[in-house]
């Protein structure tokens, strides 16, 4: 007899959520994804009833694009490399809870609307702008390994929003903007072209969706799938942030202060 798992999902849609189990059968590889994906080929609860196919994001499915995130047995991760064996390895139960993030608008079922994190991105200014410094034809400034590698792990933010959905400081109460900006804010900072910007950035940074508002919970950097160091970038913006608030003070008239 093969073996089976239970998916205990909440769905629905805003203001009218429940929780329906789907009984599935247990195969090598099998991961979250995979098993919404046998729900939406065959749409039978566990009480034998037709109902609709569970609503998720999906993309790239190698943990690139960040689409899949969901809460799976209460913790932010990405659904597409969550293997369904090792998740009741961990457990010690065969079964698995799916829910949606929390701390974005609902959509459907386990879709979110992460929009305000691609609008902290927008505030941030996470981005290089090209204004003609060097000629295409040119090499630009060069960097040291070490630099080149830090930027790296920066780079690999998939705006996945594990980081905002573990934050305690990212809720309703809270205008901060959440790790994930604060920390495309250091990589663009830190490059030579994005650096033009860097004090319009800082000065992002000193208003109440900025630094102020991390609580230095550290939950973030436990849950990001990618291991970028939040904290550590939460605590450079900090001190930069500090430094162009002072340059602002005294590069202001005597009138002003």
């Amino acid at each position: 007899m093969n073996q089976t798992f239970v998916l205990h999902v909440y769905r629905g849609m805003p203001g009218k959520q429940y929780w329906e189990d789907f009984e599935l059968e247990m195969y090598p590889g099998i991961n979250v994804i995979s098993a919404l994906m046998d729900i939406q080929k065959k749409p039978i609860n566990r009480e034998g009833k037709k109902t609709t196919p569970v609503a998720w994001e999906q993309g790239c499915l190698e943990e690139v694009c960040g689409s899949c995130s969901m809460l799976i047995n209460g913790k932010p991760r990405q659904s597409c490399t969550a293997l369904i064996e090792r998740l009741i390895a961990d457990t010690g139960s065969r079964t698995v809870t799916l829910a949606p993030f929390s701390k974005f608008p609902l959509v459907r079922d386990l879709v979110v609307d992460r929009t305000k994190m691609f609008e902290a991105l927008k505030k941030v200014r996470a981005w290089a702008s090209v204004d003609g410094t060097w000629d295409s034809k040119e090499k630009g400034p060069k960097e040291s390994p070490e630099v080149q590698e830090a930027l790296y792990i920066l780079s690999t933010c998939m705006t996945c929003g594990c980081c905002s959905e573990s934050c305690p400081q990212v809720n309703e109460s809270s205008p901060f903007m959440g790790p994930a900006a604060m920390s495309q804010m250091r990589l663009f900072n830190s490059s030579p072209a994005g650096a033009l910007e860097k004090p319009e950035r800082l000065r992002v940074a000193l208003t109440e969706e900025g630094v102020a508002g991390c609580g230095n919970a550290q939950n973030c950097v436990k849950v990001c799938p990618k291991k970028i160091p939040l904290t550590e970038s939460l605590a450079l913006i900090g001190r930069e942030a500090t430094k162009q608030a002072l340059r602002d003070f005294f590069s202001l008239p005597d009138a002003q202060k």
